[in-house]
């Protein structure tokens, strides 16, 4: 078996959904040499997530961000933890709900992404950051 790994820090991205697919298999141009295997995307943040979903359609990122905006909104009197910001414990819930990595089959040196799929980083703080995230990928 073969583990490849490698850290990729983000630039920085508004708030929103943005695709990162090329990012990541820039980062691991060893996986060409697996015919079968797993790869596993994880961002290192609690703000932000990572989510899998259409590439092709631009306004679809654009509905995720009506969707949880919706159903998290900022501005809640009832949330405790708002000392980061308006935006800050909402950006964690959003992180929860989503999830904070994606795992993708490798298939003969590829991602084995369906058609119209896509990696999204989601940014959910107003003023985003760059984001570090951890690629592994492991198979024969």
């Amino acid at each position: 078996m073969k583990i490849f790994q490698q850290h990729i820090r983000l630039r920085e991205h508004k708030r929103g959904f943005h695709l990162i697919t090329s990012e990541i298999m820039d980062a691991l141009p060893g996986i060409s040499n697996l015919k079968a295997g797993l790869c596993q995307v994880f961002i290192q943040h609690t703000s932000a997530s990572l989510t899998i979903n259409e590439d092709a359609d631009p306004t679809v990122r654009q509905d995720f961000e009506y969707f949880f905006n919706k159903i998290v909104p900022e501005k809640d009197r009832n949330y405790i933890h708002n000392y980061e910001g308006d935006d800050d414990m909402p950006a964690h819930l959003k992180t929860s709900l989503l999830g904070s990595s994606v795992l993708i089959p490798i298939h003969n040196g590829q991602l084995a992404l369906g058609t119209w799929q896509g990696i999204y980083l989601c940014e959910h703080r107003n003023h985003g950051k760059r984001r570090n995230i951890m690629v592994t990928a492991w198979g024969e």
